[in-house]
């Protein structure tokens, strides 16, 4: 049995991967604090009608516990752009007003990729776990955020497929 993660080739559309809905569950940790917490929700991909892109909505709960144990539990939300890049087994990451922020790709030579925020610096690795379900990490580091922040994304319907979720 092959205990190694799918990794995508350059034939994986991306694109036609994400769309749809995910569930999200997110572990996060400020190394620095010791604060940890969690968050859970819904990432939509949703198509958008220029040159192939995705909108990325993502909506849930985040609860986050100090070392102090005074615990905080609220909504929280973001939003991506996702256009396409030269090969369709990756897409370019905005912010929605057009900043660049990273690559998304699970191939084994670009599944990583790193953004840089004034004065620290995220660093993310893709993870394709299978046809329903894919993981990704960031590690923050830098003088303001030592953070480590791993998300676990499921297809919310696995028996529509791909694309249609």
């Amino acid at each position: 049995m092959n205990s190694q993660p799918p990794v995508a080739d350059s034939d994986f559309e991306l694109r036609a991967y994400l769309l749809g809905s995910w569930s999200v569950e997110r572990t996060l940790l400020d190394r620095t604090s010791g604060t940890r917490g969690t968050f859970t929700g819904v990432v939509r991909y949703s198509a958008l009608d220029d040159d192939g892109g995705l909108s990325f909505h993502e909506e849930g709960t985040v609860r986050l516990t100090s070392l102090d144990g005074d615990p905080f539990t609220g909504p929280a939300s973001r939003h991506y752009v996702l256009h396409s890049a030269e090969s369709p087994d990756a897409m370019d990451v905005t912010f929605p007003d057009g900043r660049a922020f990273h690559r998304m790709s699970f191939t084994q030579n670009a599944s990583q990729d790193q953004h840089w925020c004034d004065p620290d610096t995220y660093r993310v690795t893709y993870t394709l776990r299978g046809p329903d379900e894919f993981s990704y990490a960031w590690d923050v580091r830098g003088p303001k955020k030592v953070q480590l922040l791993e998300s676990v994304l499921r297809r919310l319907d696995p028996r529509s497929g791909p694309g249609t979720g």
